[in-house]
């Protein structure tokens, strides 16, 4: 399971002109499926983006979590985290997951971001989707499990 974090200070996605999901200050989290990786992943990914220290306290230290803000997620499916560009120049999806397995993990992971009393917006698994953010610092995180 892969996932890239931006910390914004709005975050949206439209699919066919129309907004799915939207958050203020918070994270945008792109997140993917590879092949070979299982529900055992999806409680240990969502408690490290919400206990992630990488808001900035009133000393203007990096030492809040989005969960210490009270900001929101906005988590958006991506399968493209696992092309692979190591030959060619035409990517290769073949790590990433099916898309039947990978929305059923999707949609468990959300549901588990939700249960942390968290606002949770998304994006719609498998649709074309436009999302647009104000990428605040900017503060870019790529984690993987």
């Amino acid at each position: 399971m892969r996932a890239v974090l931006q910390r914004v200070s709005g975050a949206s996605v439209a699919v066919d002109g129309s907004v799915a999901g939207a958050i203020d200050d918070g994270l945008l989290v792109l997140v993917g499926f590879g092949r070979d990786d299982s529900e055992d992943v999806l409680e240990k990914m969502a408690q490290k983006i919400i206990r992630l220290r990488v808001f900035s306290d009133e000393n203007d230290k990096i030492n809040l979590s989005v969960k210490d803000i009270g900001g929101g997620l906005l988590v958006v499916s991506q399968f493209t985290l696992y092309w692979s560009c190591r030959k060619g120049t035409r990517p290769s999806f073949d790590g990433a997951m099916e898309p039947g397995r990978a929305e059923e993990l999707y949609n468990k992971f959300t549901e588990i971001l939700k249960d942390s009393g968290l606002k949770v917006e998304t994006g719609i698994f498998g649709a074309d989707m436009k999302v647009s953010l104000i990428n605040d610092g900017p503060v870019t995180v790529a984690l993987e499990l």
